[in-house]
């Protein structure tokens, strides 16, 4: 995610809102209140609908489909408050990357603002930010496993192991104490970019 996050208060102004747009080269921006809690998200479709209104010489053709469309009461708003669309979709910084990517990709949004369990606004997520994690090249995945997980993490030597992925699947073999067996594939299977393990792991006593 991208931290700090850019957002906008509730009460900026149309045209300070669209200028944070296209300053920052961002698609959307959270609303967020004084204490940072996420009020809503005002996106390049909030501002087009308001700046449709304010172009048109008379409420025709693409006003009527605005209406249709229930956007044409909220572009007569004013602020980032009521050109937002809300309750914003949100992810919180632990959620998978593949849980986010649903979301996202259910939501039909481009940029998830991230929040903690308090509902305030710790960064913000975008479609290529997920994209990028989900098609993590399978070799970094099995140095990963190899240098976090095993020596690090479990103190065992790499080399007595076998471990391949491919796409994002991670089998390891080899031979350990058995009751750490399930506690190694839980950590391999909590690296995000993971979509699941493949235990051939021969215990010891």
């Amino acid at each position: 995610m991208s931290v700090p996050a850019v957002s906008v208060p509730g009460d900026a102004p149309f045209l300070d809102v669209a200028h944070t747009l296209s300053r920052e080269h961002v698609s959307a921006v959270p609303v967020t209140d004084a204490d940072d809690h996420v009020l809503g998200v005002v996106s390049e479709s909030d501002l087009l609908a308001k700046a449709a209104v304010m172009a048109a010489s008379r409420p025709a053709g693409p006003i009527s489909r605005l209406r249709e469309h229930r956007l044409y009461e909220k572009s007569r708003g004013e602020t980032a408050a009521t050109l937002m669309t809300f309750p914003a979709i949100s992810v919180h910084p632990g959620d998978l990357v593949s849980d986010a990517a649903w979301t996202a990709a259910r939501s039909r949004v481009k940029r998830l603002p991230v929040t903690d369990h308090g509902g305030r606004l710790v960064g913000v997520v975008s479609r290529i930010d997920l994209l990028e994690a989900l098609v993590r090249d399978d070799t970094e995945i099995g140095e990963e496993v190899e240098s976090r997980i095993l020596r690090h993490e479990f103190l065992l030597d790499p080399g007595d192991f076998e471990v391949t992925v491919e796409n994002g699947v991670v089998t390891v073999a080899g031979r350990m104490d058995a009751a750490l067996i399930p506690k190694l594939l839980e950590s391999v299977r909590d690296i995000e970019d993971v979509v699941g393990v493949v235990g051939h792991l021969t215990g010891t006593t």
